[in-house]
């Protein structure tokens, strides 16, 4: 019998039908979800099913492959991806074959897609020179693999993008008899750009950490091949559309506007009652406005101009559009403060709420503009949501939701950074954005920024 162990990280929109189609198959009698703390709907999707789910002892696919290993009932185990959008038909059986029948101990598929960058300009120069039997694999990095149990529990899980590449040579200086099968085409979700290179460092660490007697020649050939990458990188990226968002309050501003405007004007023991009391964001906004009735548009720039900006934020910026950065603000405040904001630090847009005027003195009234409300391509359950912003720019910018960078600091943000390609923690105190977003900075300057995003 076959044991299939699958590690998610926020699968909800794959891994259903992965387990369906793989309980087609006959010999799988052991299913088993390595979950990696995931904070979406993947762990809840999949209880009714009949799988056996483990928490990951710790974060990284090399550490949940490990743990599932060691709960594994078969002697033949099959490792899969869970982000794959649809497996093809019969594909167990193609990679249980060869060891069904004794031929082989380990097999890795190779599917239909383009080879990756880092694929072919690291992975397989790397292997030509240090492993030269292994450069005939023409995806040494594919996640799909399958094995006898004995050998995988003799080799090490790398925790990081160098754990696949690290099992292919492992099982090969174990003297295991390998194969390379093609199992047809399949639809990957294709690793962000801005994690490229953190890969590309992680897959040469694992190649150099298996060879031995490296001549100094090769050490030299090793660093033309790292040196090629982070030019291919910088390169593509420097043609890419591409954009950054940034959140306002207590992102570019020191500061939240209504919060600080409240206790400058005296109300705010009425925000904290109606913060406390209405948990819906859209009537908070519209009760919100109310307090902000009679104020006229010269006392909120004034005060707005009052309050810091992080101090280098508008260099950054700058730089982050001479390389080809579309930089916008998305807040959940109001339009008149967040085009001002937009306007000093010399963004490209804006979106928030729209504070209604009239005689330049604020109504008490807001609007709450569409592109926050949830629609039939929204990505989240939120029915005011700043990730719907979020796809309204992409939309109109046409840059893919992969290309776009996101910002923030608090609770309202974190549907936007979980569904950026990239999310930025920005100095923030909320656990659950910090564990979504990919990258934490917790300096309140944006200069580190810059070393991401190039």
């Amino acid at each position: 019998m076959i044991t299939v162990i699958i590690p998610i990280l926020n699968e909800e929109r794959t891994i259903v039908d992965i387990v369906r189609s793989i309980e087609k198959f006959k010999l799988v009698d052991d299913i088993i979800i390595v979950d990696d703390k995931s904070l979406d709907r993947s762990v809840e999707l999949v209880k009714e099913l009949n799988v056996r789910i483990i928490t990951s002892t710790k974060l990284g696919k090399g550490a949940s492959m490990r743990d599932g290993l060691l709960v594994a009932k078969n002697d033949i185990i099959i490792f899969l991806d869970g982000d794959i959008k649809k497996y093809t038909s019969g594909f167990i059986s193609k990679m249980t074959e060869p060891l069904i029948k004794g031929t082989h101990d380990f097999v890795k598929a190779n599917f239909d897609r383009e080879a990756g960058r880092v694929t072919e300009l690291v992975a397989k120069p790397l292997l030509s020179l240090l492993f030269p039997e292994l450069a005939k694999y023409s995806q040494p990095l594919s996640g799909i693999i399958a094995g006898r149990k004995k050998y995988f529990k003799q080799i090490t899980f790398e925790d990081d993008y160098g754990v696949d590449i690290g099992i292919l040579i492992d099982m090969h200086q174990l003297g295991v008899r390998m194969k390379e099968i093609k199992i047809g085409k399949i639809e990957h979700k294709m690793k962000l750009w801005q994690e490229l290179s953190s890969m590309s460092k992680a897959v040469s660490k694992a190649i150099l950490k298996r060879a031995t007697g490296l001549a100094l020649n090769q050490l030299e050939t090793i660093n033309i091949i790292r040196d090629q990458m982070e030019f291919a990188i910088k390169e593509s990226l420097l043609k890419m559309k591409k954009m950054i968002i940034f959140d306002m309050d207590n992102t570019i501003l020191l500061g939240r506007f209504i919060y600080d405007f409240a206790n400058a004007h005296g109300f705010t023991k009425e925000l904290s009652k109606i913060v406390s009391e209405n948990e819906d964001p859209l009537i908070r906004a519209k009760l919100i406005a109310k307090l902000m009735q009679g104020k006229d548009i010269g006392q909120i720039i004034e005060f707005v101009d009052q309050m810091p900006i992080v101090t280098d934020a508008i260099e950054t910026i700058s730089t982050l559009k001479k390389k080809g950065y579309v930089v916008g603000i998305i807040s959940d405040s109001y339009d008149v403060v967040a085009n001002h904001i937009k306007n000093k630090v010399r963004a490209d847009f804006s979106l928030a709420n729209e504070l209604e005027f009239s005689e330049s003195r604020a109504t008490g009234e807001v609007k709450i503009p569409s592109f926050f409300i949830k629609n039939e391509n929204s990505k989240c359950g939120c029915t005011y949501c700043k990730s719907n912003a979020l796809l309204t720019v992409a939309e109109k910018y046409s840059i893919p939701i992969s290309n776009i960078i996101s910002v923030g600091d608090g609770e309202a943000d974190i549907c936007m950074l979980k569904f950026s390609g990239l999310g930025i923690s920005f100095c923030s105190d909320n656990i659950t954005l910090k564990m979504i977003s990919h990258v934490e900075i917790n300096e309140k300057k944006f200069k580190a920024i810059l070393s991401i995003a190039f």
